[in-house]
């Protein structure tokens, strides 16, 4: 393999067209999971922005670009995906029938190990270092908004009607319900954010927000915008006052789903909901082929989905001293805190302390 490698700022324009339209034409070569906008040029540029060590390996045949891979490196090697922990969707972006040996592409890229956990399906010279494989619901609407919603009324019947009853009584009780599905108000941005970080500290989770360089990055990302991508920021709005908002990513066929919260406030309706149902319509609307809700188990993905697709874990390794003591050191917090979430006797404990834990902290 011909195989470059470039700091953000050294990647060419005629390299990024060409890895946009990899990605544009992904559903129709047969894999449309390459679509998804974490894996796209404007994602890895951004994340390379806020954080140091990012650098994207460009394979060529015949002096053609003809796969992408975005990565983050320490100085001794190391590699993990790029925003990796707030990136959903990782992997080699490449023209279809095209493959690659895992170990040479390290061995370019200067690494003795590359760590993800988000790793897309069909990236086959990985997939054999996964540790673990996971569900990542998605809301199909490719045809059409009344389509997904007929199929939610007849998967889901008590669930559907109980949500949309509870938007027609959010109206009554607080105004007049409206939704902007692209809000372009920075100040409706700071608001989710803050709602997001209450969440995180009410719930005992970390602060995601707390970390300067994600803000940064969702800042830059809600200020991008082309064709091909954009970060969409979508709100609900009762009587003119914001009481559920989202904020993603979207490329030209997916909406990735990444930080949606509501005010507190407002929970007896369950605005989260009613939000994701407007965002189904509005990118129905806009030829979105489906969401994205994430990995992750959550009841109200459970009541969205349409289907799943799978994300791995793992890590793919040279031999290498490096390579041995990293993953000797990240191995068993990984498979300790999997055993917790796979485990409901486990999991639900230990959720519990985690939120009586937020309780106290919010006190102080």
């Amino acid at each position: 393999m011909d195989i470059s490698v470039y700091r953000p700022g050294e990647l060419t324009a005629t390299d990024r067209a060409a890895w946009t339209a990899l990605q544009s034409k992904a559903h129709l070569n047969g894999s449309p999971e390459l679509a998804n906008p974490f894996l796209s040029p404007e994602f890895a540029l951004a994340v390379g922005r806020c954080r140091r060590g990012v650098r994207i390996a460009v394979v060529r045949e015949n002096g053609e670009g003809v796969a992408y891979f975005p990565f983050q490196r320490t100085g001794a090697g190391i590699g993990r995906a790029v925003g990796i922990g707030v990136s959903d969707c990782q992997g080699v972006v490449h023209r279809p029938g095209f493959t690659w040996d895992a170990h040479e592409l390290l061995r370019a890229c200067g690494l003795a190990v590359w760590e993800f956990d988000h790793l897309v399906e069909g990236q086959a010279p990985f997939e054999a270092g996964a540790s673990g494989t996971f569900p990542s619901p998605v809301m199909d609407v490719d045809q059409g908004y009344e389509t997904y919603l007929s199929q939610l009324r007849e998967r889901s019947p008590k669930f559907t009607r109980t949500t949309l009853a509870k938007e027609r009584k959010l109206g009554r009780d607080a105004g007049e319900v409206r939704y902007v599905h692209d809000e372009r108000d920075p100040e409706a941005l700071r608001t989710l954010m803050d709602w997001k970080s209450a969440q995180y500290r009410r719930t005992g989770r970390s602060d995601r927000f707390a970390h300067p360089w994600i803000t940064h990055l969702v800042q830059q990302l809600f200020h991008t915008r082309s064709e091909q991508f954009a970060g969409i920021l979508s709100v609900l709005y009762a009587d003119g006052k914001p009481v559920a908002g989202h904020f993603g990513l979207r490329s030209e066929r997916v909406l990735a789903c990444w930080f949606p919260a509501y005010d507190p406030a407002f929970s007896k309706y369950s605005p989260g909901l009613i939000l994701h149902l407007r965002m189904a319509e509005a990118a129905a609307a806009d030829g979105i082929a489906y969401l994205d809700l994430g990995r992750g188990q959550k009841e109200y993905k459970d009541s969205l989905k349409t289907r799943e697709l799978a994300v791995s874990e793992g890590w793919v390794t040279r031999r290498h001293p490096i390579a041995i003591g990293h993953r000797a050191r990240r191995a068993p917090v990984r498979a300790l805190r999997n055993a917790v979430l796979a485990r409901p006797e486990l999991f639900e404990p230990a959720d519990r302390i985690l939120k009586r834990m937020g309780k106290i902290r919010s006190r102080h």
